[in-house]
């Protein structure tokens, strides 16, 4: 299975690409999708979904995760952000994905074992996870997570039915 990690941005969304069989997991690609940050919201959003229709049949996932939203202090930049993460789930949707939510506590528990850790942390162990790969960026490494977090979520799944 090629599961599709996606953390949403206006500016930029990471993304990852895992193989997983079974327990094992391996890395296929990841990288960064960026928008002009000059041109307005809708033409960006527009650009967005383009990027990840390329992205999407470049690749050909068979499944996709994404981060859920992340509230913050600045309302604008919780509201632009929320309007990426749809962009995202809609595209995903069109391609006929399945896509799995996931909240930044329970990707980063997943993969680093607290729901509490940083960047960097997240950053380590997706590297340690993934021996070998060159990660592009914090995004992609976010993105990683996020698809590793999906492959845990399915397999405890599978040997639960």
């Amino acid at each position: 299975m090629l599961i599709l990690g996606l953390d949403p941005g206006l500016g930029t969304t990471g993304w990852g690409l895992i193989e997983a069989a079974g327990n094992r997991l391996s890395h296929r690609a990841n990288g960064r999708l960026r928008t002009n940050t000059a041109a307005p919201l809708a033409t960006r959003l527009a650009e967005l979904d383009a990027l990840l229709t390329a992205l999407v049949a470049e690749h050909c996932p068979t499944a996709a995760a994404c981060e859920e939203v992340f509230v913050n202090a600045n309302a604008q930049s919780t509201l632009k952000l929320a309007q990426a993460r749809g962009v995202v789930l809609a595209n995903a949707a069109r391609a006929g994905l399945i896509v799995g939510e996931y909240a930044p506590s329970l990707v980063k528990q997943a993969v680093v074992g607290t729901g509490r850790a940083d960047k960097a942390q997240v950053h380590a162990m997706v590297t340690r996870l993934m021996p070998g790969t060159t990660i592009y960026g914090p995004d992609a490494a976010d993105a990683l997570a996020v698809a590793i977090c999906h492959a845990h979520h399915l397999a405890s799944a599978g040997r639960q039915t």
